[in-house]
């Protein structure tokens, strides 16, 4: 289990450092290139790209039954792909490479994420949940390894970031030796909603899609305008200040996923950390809207960014449980991974909607209301699991 948290924190570390750090500058660098509309082209038909490889490559393990070649084969090609960018001196070409790139990466994350379910007993989902955590910790700090001033004269950093992968998803997939779990491949009971006089709201794996759904649109929300936001309160709030504010949130989450995970293994409660975590969240938004100094909009967003971390991290490991057919478990699993890339589409419009005219604080008692419905939804689940 510790192998392969490391191999997902592999796979965060894979696009972190580069959407975020690596090719803004790559574009910056190009003469003659408007860099926010080919940065904005490049998202746009990353995710789309990301969304369509990730069903298909969970499909195809799921078809296969062999997860461990897929993983290596999408390592080994997006790897060579992220080491290629830097020879991408045209916009368009770029923008096609980052296509591909992101179908590779996604033939290693799609069968990844579904062999923990064939793998790790559910008494182990909130320990795996709480390791989980490590993976955006570690994504953040690879980025601040390779923006160091060490490697700033270096040209070719994505291959840094390829050789980092490479090291840490490769130990699971030659040293990596789970015990059979033939249970946890059998198809499960009738899950409550799945009766024809049910509505598909009642079904808890659909209840977990739209959870997860809408405390994503709240994170990333706040992960895309949260420095606007500190500077309307503060001019004098910089850059710095808000990239120590992510790492202490980032890494301070780690640790109280793996206590909360494990509480919930020893418990037999899975569900309860992501009631009161996504109702946490909510707290810390409502905060955010009516914080009447610096001090109080810091504390309400470290309330919010913890939660949210926590719950996104738990909630990744305790989808497993609720997804009934195995045989398909890779797709499921593609498709709850559209939780991920669908808020990048939203966010914008909601924010332009609501900012201008009303503020900051309407966009966060919107978000706050989102996060809510999440922990209602959870909480009036017709089943435990």
């Amino acid at each position: 289990m510790y192998l392969y948290a490391l191999a997902v924190s592999g796979g965060a570390v894979a696009y972190m450092p580069f959407l975020t750090l690596l090719l803004p500058l790559r574009v910056s660098a190009m003469p003659g290139t408007e860099v926010l509309a080919t940065l904005a082209i490049a998202a746009f038909v990353g995710a789309i790209s990301a969304s369509l490889s990730n069903i298909l490559f969970g499909w195809a393990s799921d078809r296969t039954q062999r997860r461990r070649i897929w993983i290596l084969a999408g390592l080994l090609l997006s790897s060579a792909l992220l080491v290629s960018m830097p020879y991408a001196h045209d916009a368009n070409i770029l923008i096609g490479l980052i296509i591909c790139w992101q179908f590779g990466l996604n033939m290693m994350l799609a069968p990844l994420a579904a062999w923990a379910g064939d793998t790790i007993p559910d008494v182990q989902k909130g320990m795996l949940g709480g390791l989980l955590a490590l993976a955006p910790a570690l994504g953040a700090l690879s980025g601040a390894i390779v923006t160091t001033d060490i490697f700033a004269g270096f040209a070719h950093r994505e291959a840094l970031v390829a050789l980092l992968v490479v090291c840490m998803v490769a130990p699971v997939l030659f040293f990596g030796n789970p015990v059979p779990m033939p249970h946890l491949l059998r198809p499960k009971d009738n899950e409550v909603g799945q009766a024809e006089d049910n509505p598909p709201t009642a079904n808890p794996a659909i209840r977990m899609w739209l959870a997860r759904l809408l405390v994503q649109i709240a994170e990333a929300s706040l992960f895309a305008f949260l420095l606007l936001w500190f500077r309307s309160l503060d001019p004098g709030f910089g850059e710095n200040d808000a990239a120590n504010i992510f790492a202490v949130v980032l890494g301070f989450s780690v640790f109280v996923a793996l206590a909360v995970g494990s509480w919930s293994d020893r418990t037999g409660k899975p569900i309860m950390p992501l009631i009161l975590t996504a109702s946490l969240a909510a707290g810390g938004l409502l905060i955010m809207a009516w914080a009447p100094d610096m001090a109080f909009a810091i504390a309400g967003y470290v309330a919010f960014g913890l939660a949210s971390s926590i719950f996104l991290a738990l909630h990744s490991s305790q989808t497993l449980r609720v997804l009934p057919r195995p045989h398909t478990r890779g797709r499921d699993l593609g498709i709850f991974n559209l939780t991920n890339t669908v808020p990048s589409l939203i966010m914008p419009w909601l924010t332009m909607a609501l900012v201008p005219t009303y503020g900051f604080d309407a966009l966060f008692v919107l978000l706050a209301g989102l996060a809510i419905i999440a922990s209602i939804l959870l909480m009036t689940m017709p089943r435990r699991i």
